[in-house]
């Protein structure tokens, strides 16, 4: 922002003022050196600060494991048994509507078998989840509005299907502010930008800027035993100057700001934000190289969760929940991986990736103590037809045995932080096309996340363009049935 010329000399101190502006954009300012919270109270003021919850919370985080791409449903989680008994078929009631041209019934290439003391069926793609299923609910009955990946993530992500929205974890952390001040509150962890949406996933959009996603990359190559922390953050380390001389010279700054902040009339959240960002990247210096070291675990730990990029990924969000990170998301990968529109049988890729690392996670947390208090939420941004895809146009028209997206009725499961486990809930049609019994819209799983962390979904507001915005737009409904 430009002055205009006054006609007035400038004193010493609008000298100041003029430079802390210009400094805050780049500082750390006034908090340096002083405690943020002790015993879950904060400074007045600090937008950082623990807060007090609507009512008496379940859970504190939240893990959300994203497929993106669109896994099925009927070949992993919603076994249809009328699909392989009329395999072959026309879909009852006539042609579906979908994006591209289908053809008939498909039976699922996979076999399914019952796990747990729940009973529950569970596809072989996924046998270590099945050893967790007591645990877990799964949600059969999961619908959308879009049918393409794009409005359908965003919708998963924002609770609307156009960009501009605040995230979930947005949400998540300004409700209930930050546990860990050496840790950013919302972490969002894939080995590349995942799809083609990106950033407005995670963003805050018009909530202040310090709510929004700290995205971090993991380019490491699978098969890279020499993991090196310092490559995931980028400039986490400075080589030039030690943590003692920058906090010398970040203090200088803070003066300036003081004086600066002190002549301002209005709050600017926008300086605040940045202040407060540069505060939590200095002291990530010291705290998010070791949480980002998944070394430092034992051997057991990581044969637990396995190898690549998603196994590394749960790890990591178990370490960063554990240190007090309000909600880590994990995507599978850039793109859309999940998205077989060719051939389904390429699930066996994708899940074998996804099935040992998502069960640890489970495990992994019950061990730490942290699973009582943790939200575990996995699924697609939408799932696939019965029917089997017939030419996707770059496929040159041939039949295959792939699948097309379907926003009507698909799967999600939850464990942890007040979830029942050993339960599933809703059911889709016999031929797993459209959710009839006890429909979940997105706008209900997010509501329910936020009753279990102790936010009525209700009062979680922010006002914006002369109306009050929240995650679950104007609609939304807590799944009581689901919580322990």
């Amino acid at each position: 922002m430009r002055h205009k010329p006054t006609g007035q000399p400038v004193t010493r101190r609008d000298a100041l003022c003029r430079m802390g502006g210009g400094f805050g954009m780049l500082s750390f300012a006034s908090m340096v050196g002083q405690s943020i919270a002790k015993a879950g109270v904060a400074e007045p003021g600090n937008p950082w600060m623990i807060k007090d919850p609507h009512f008496k919370p379940k859970a504190k985080h939240v893990i959300f494991l994203f497929m993106n791409g669109g896994m099925s449903q009927v070949d992993t989680f919603d076994p249809k048994p009328a699909l392989e008994k009329y395999n072959g078929q026309p879909m009852p009631g006539g042609d579906l509507k979908h994006e591209r041209k289908t053809g008939s019934l498909m039976k699922s290439p996979f076999s399914f078998k019952k796990y747990g003391q729940s009973g529950i069926e569970v596809s072989e793609l996924f046998p270590n989840l099945g050893g967790v299923i007591d645990d877990i609910c799964v949600v059969r009955s999961v619908h959308t509005e879009i049918p393409n990946h794009e409005p359908a993530l965003i919708m998963m992500n924002t609770g609307a299907n156009v960009p501009g929205r605040p995230s979930m974890g947005s949400w998540v952390t300004y409700g209930l502010g930050q546990e860990n001040k050496n840790l950013p509150g919302f972490v969002v962890l894939c080995p590349d930008v995942p799809s083609t949406v990106g950033p407005p996933l995670w963003n805050s959009a018009f909530l202040p800027p310090m709510f929004q996603g700290t995205y971090v990359t993991d380019r490491v190559k699978d098969k890279d035993k020499d993991f090196d922390p310092y490559k995931l953050i980028p400039n986490i380390h400075n080589e030039d100057f030690s943590l003692d001389q920058q906090k010398r010279e970040l203090d200088l700054v803070s003066q300036l700001d003081k004086i600066n902040l002190e002549g301002m009339k209005a709050h600017d959240p926008q300086l605040e934000a940045t202040i407060n960002a540069m505060e939590t990247a200095y002291r990530m210096q010291t705290e998010a190289p070791e949480v980002f070291d998944v070394r430092k675990e034992t051997e057991a730990v990581q044969k637990l969760y396995g190898e690549g990029s998603t196994a590394r990924g749960c790890l990591t969000a178990a370490r960063l929940i554990e240190k007090g990170v309000r909600m880590v998301q994990v995507y599978y990968a850039k793109g859309d991986p999940w998205d077989h529109h060719f051939d389904i049988t390429l699930h066996k890729k994708t899940s074998r990736d996804s099935d040992q690392p998502f069960a640890a996670v489970i495990k992994d947390l019950k061990s730490r103590g942290l699973l009582d208090e943790t939200i575990i939420v996995c699924g697609s941004e939408f799932g696939r037809t019965p029917v089997v895809e017939v030419g996707s146009g770059f496929m040159g028209g041939q039949t295959h045995n792939g699948r097309d997206h379907n926003p009507h009725g698909f799967t999600m499961w939850l464990a942890g932080g007040g979830i029942k486990g050993g339960m599933t809930y809703g059911s889709t049609d016999d031929f797993g096309w459209r959710a009839v019994d006890n429909p979940v819209h997105v706008h209900d799983i997010h509501a329910t996340i936020l009753y279990l962390l102790g936010i009525d979904h209700t009062k979680l507001t922010w006002r914006y363009s002369g109306r009050d915005f929240r995650l679950t737009d104007v609609a939304g409904n807590v799944i009581h049935d689901i919580i322990a």
